[in-house]
């Protein structure tokens, strides 16, 4: 097997670790292209072109990480991953793991961890990776990574859910309330609803957003009732779609061009949060993407009442 065909096949694990890291579609995807120049500029071929990959892979996604932390402090509003449509690497024997790793709720918690720790939890954790492999991907000793995995472990543990729920139950009921927000049905929306819900949205001071994170399932009904009027005023379309392993959707303007990412976190039965991502920087692998404020724009002009 050539250089080529050994790193295209090892391609999706290496973009999967590079955006568990990042939390950025854009930026994994720089990763992953940087570890092939490296890849391909080295003077001998390693014994194993998965270790050194996925090390490489690493040390550039922990050193992107560093700076965007950064960047991150003095975003816009709140900060929520890239939205990932389709994970493309698939390894039976760690389903679950990979699943529950690139929900948008697990990605924030990844947030929490500095970028040692959540390079260590990635591949540990997500991918099964022994210590001897992480410890050479991070240039510390095993007991130091051990001690950085106790360290992520803790912090993730501390801000799970109590309770999941199934695939089988999340799917029917995102099919009721995307049924429920289609036909701006405020009691059949505020049914699903958790009391507690919350609905917050990331435009990055770049797309019209909501000012704050709207909280209680009242305020979030008619918020999502109101809203589903105002979008059908316009011809914005949504269509259901998994979005990072969870329910969620993809709004679109009349002409096809991606206007926001949707995503249902759900526990006990109910939607529990509501995260939108609204950011056109955020957007662009999804699809061509909308002008937001064109469409505010058109729907003032047309709620402005007559003379």
């Amino acid at each position: 097997m050539s250089e080529v065909e050994e790193f295209e096949e090892l391609r999706p694990l290496l973009f999967s670790i590079a955006y568990r890291i990042l939390g950025s579609v854009g930026e994994a995807e720089d990763a992953v292209q940087e570890t092939w120049l490296r890849f391909d500029a080295s003077a001998t071929r390693p014994t194993s072109a998965k270790a050194f990959l996925s090390a490489t892979v690493t040390r550039i996604s922990i050193d992107v990480l560093r700076s965007a932390r950064m960047r991150r402090e003095e975003y816009v509003g709140p900060w929520f991953p890239e939205p990932l449509l389709s994970d493309p690497y698939q390894d039976p024997a760690r389903a679950a793991e990979l699943a529950d790793s690139v929900s948008m709720a697990a990605l924030l918690l990844l947030e929490r961890l500095s970028p040692l720790e959540r390079a260590v939890f990635v591949l540990r954790e997500v991918f099964g990776f022994g210590f001897d492999e992480v410890a050479t991907a991070v240039g510390r000793s095993e007991a130091a990574c051990r001690q950085l995995l106790v360290r992520a472990r803790r912090h993730m543990e501390a801000g799970r859910p109590r309770f999941e729920a199934v695939r089988a139950e999340r799917e029917e009921l995102a099919s009721r309330f995307f049924c429920a927000f289609r036909e701006g049905d405020l009691a059949g929306l505020r049914e699903l609803l958790a009391a507690d819900v919350s609905m917050v949205g990331d435009g990055g001071g770049k797309a019209p957003q909501l000012a704050r994170a709207v909280i209680g399932a009242e305020s979030v009904a008619r918020l999502l009732a109101s809203l589903s009027l105002k979008l059908a005023r316009i011809d914005v379309t949504f269509e259901p779609h998994e979005v990072n392993g969870e329910p969620g959707a993809i709004f679109r303007d009349r002409d096809g061009k991606v206007l926001y990412t949707l995503v249902l976190d759900m526990l006990d039965g109910q939607v529990q949060t509501i995260r939108s991502v609204i950011n056109p920087d955020k957007l662009g692998h999804v699809g061509p993407v909308a002008d937001a404020w064109a469409l505010v724009r058109e729907l003032r002009q047309t709620h402005r009442p007559t003379k």
